[in-house]
């Protein structure tokens, strides 16, 4: 496939902090997502929450699933537009590398936690995973992703004027540029992680009974496509599917006309006419990013606070605030490895080693953990 003039190149990749030989015709960004998958970061997001606890059920999205499907997205736009495909699927499979357990409830957790030294940011950490933590290679730590990768994770949602220390502070070869604009590659990830987890959470929150159908039939493009579903058919499970369908399906083939014009009237003749650019490139249309934020509103309100929702969160935020504040002020309890990074007790590089070790964890493993440091009927 012919790529754009505006789409990121292969051939002019800015290369990566550690030079390597390599040995097969995979590109830079080929090679970067096949890091990605096999990584033990992205495995463990198979038990991280979403919305829900993975405990409550197989069949609800996890980190993992979300990040699978929020790739699918993101190539089928990157495709049309004629974008670097594999530069956006890595993107988009690795943004949430660095979420802790228990989703958006846990980052909360974590950030009152070490408040005193930073709090925690998960796109911090999912630099902070690739470029440090992950140590699959004999010659390096991370993954040595390329530039054109790093930069895309640490600004996927746009310029950063006041970006977390760990991005401000991180060093390669060629700046990130934090104040300019991401790739197209970049933003194209971001908007499909915003389609993704508006239809899978109006899915599951289906699923669990939180509302139903005639709660959302007011709601602008889920309103229309529920009626048009309903006519096909009176099974719920199809009905849900179908509404899932029409939705991804009506805000990918906005994003597509809207980001289309958008190019057309900006002209860019490179990578870097993108990055130059006064506004993002790719995005909703205003009648369609109104829709969104409506949708936004109903799920925060009918979801995201629904109060068995809000049983978890409030568990998971207490499970992963007293790990934090625990293993701060008592890096003794920590396993040898993780003690020896952590040194003194409250010190800044103890924060980092529970930040590190915390975020790392699995929703079973954070769990067990806490129940393992108090309560004492659970062996050590």
């Amino acid at each position: 496939m012919t790529l754009a003039p505006y789409a990121v190149q292969a051939a002019r990749s800015r290369g990566r902090q550690f030079a390597e030989i390599h040995s097969d015709d995979r590109s830079p960004y080929q090679r970067d997502r096949d890091r990605v998958v096999h990584c033990s970061a992205f495995r463990k997001l198979q038990y991280k929450t979403q919305v829900f606890v993975t405990r409550e059920g197989d069949f609800y999205r996890t980190r993992l699933t979300h990040s699978l499907e929020v790739a699918q997205i993101a190539r089928s736009i990157a495709r049309k537009l004629g974008l670097d495909e594999d530069l956006t699927e890595c993107l988009a499979l690795a943004h949430d590398l660095g979420h802790p357990p228990f989703g958006h409830a846990g980052e909360r957790g974590l950030n009152e936690a070490l408040e005193a030294f930073g709090g925690f940011d998960h796109n911090a950490q999912s630099l902070r995973v690739v470029t440090l933590l992950e140590h699959r290679y004999a010659a390096f730590d991370g993954l040595n992703l390329s530039w054109e990768t790093l930069e895309g994770l640490a600004k996927h949602n746009g310029p950063l004027s006041n970006p977390p220390a760990y991005i401000a502070a991180f060093d390669v070869k060629y700046p990130l540029d934090l104040l300019r604009q991401t790739s197209a590659e970049a933003q194209v990830a971001a908007f499909a992680d915003d389609i993704a987890y508006n239809t899978h959470d109006m899915d599951d929150g289906l699923r669990a009974g939180l509302f139903g159908f005639a709660d959302i039939a007011h709601l602008p493009l889920i309103g229309e496509a529920l009626r048009e579903s309903q006519a096909v058919t009176e099974q719920t499970n199809r009905i849900r599917h179908e509404l899932s369908r029409r939705m991804i399906n009506a805000l990918v083939h906005d994003v597509l006309r809207e980001s289309a014009a958008r190019l057309a009237a900006l002209a860019p003749v490179d990578a870097d006419a993108i990055r130059d650019a006064a506004a993002p490139v790719i995005g909703f249309s205003p009648t369609l990013a109104a829709a969104n934020r409506e949708i936004k509103k109903f799920l925060f309100e009918r979801m995201y606070r629904h109060w068995r929702v809000n049983r978890m969160t409030h568990k998971a935020r207490v499970v992963t605030t007293e790990l934090g504040k625990l293993l701060l002020e008592r890096p003794y309890l920590l396993p040898d490895d993780w003690r020896v990074r952590a040194g003194e007790p409250g010190s800044a590089q103890a924060a980092v080693a529970v930040r590190d070790y915390v975020a790392g964890m699995t929703d079973r493993y954070a769990l067990d953990e806490y129940a393992r440091l108090t309560n004492p009927a659970v062996p050590a």
